[in-house]
């Protein structure tokens, strides 16, 4: 599979909307429902994410272990903004009882492959 079968918009459609494109930016609303697991997928532009709605999450790698998983921090607040310089092949699923809802804006021309 391709790294293009696996970017967020086509790998995980039902969790990614393109909202605005240009030749500079593609600009997502990402949504996943409580309880959703999005589908394997990527984010291999350095990207900037406005969380609108938070909640606890679990993101596993390619094979299933876990890399983050909110729960084991009591305190945990999802910050506002969020800046990733990549996102490998990873899959998220929502473990709160609220959406996790956010607007990413991924910066075209910069992939780290």
């Amino acid at each position: 599979m391709s790294a293009d079968d696996l970017d967020g918009v086509v790998a995980a459609p039902d969790h990614h909307k393109v909202i605005f494109e240009n030749d500079a930016v593609r600009v997502l609303e990402v949504t996943i429902r409580a309880g959703d697991i999005t589908p394997l997928h990527t984010h291999l532009t350095p990207t900037l994410l406005y969380v609108t709605s938070g909640s606890h999450f679990l993101r596993r790698d390619e094979h299933g272990a876990t890399l983050l998983d909110t729960r084991a921090d009591p305190d945990f607040v999802m910050p506002r903004v969020l800046y990733s310089a990549s996102s490998p092949r990873h899959t998220l699923e929502n473990t709160g009882l609220d959406d996790l809802v956010m607007i990413g804006v991924e910066l075209k021309g910069s992939a780290q492959g």
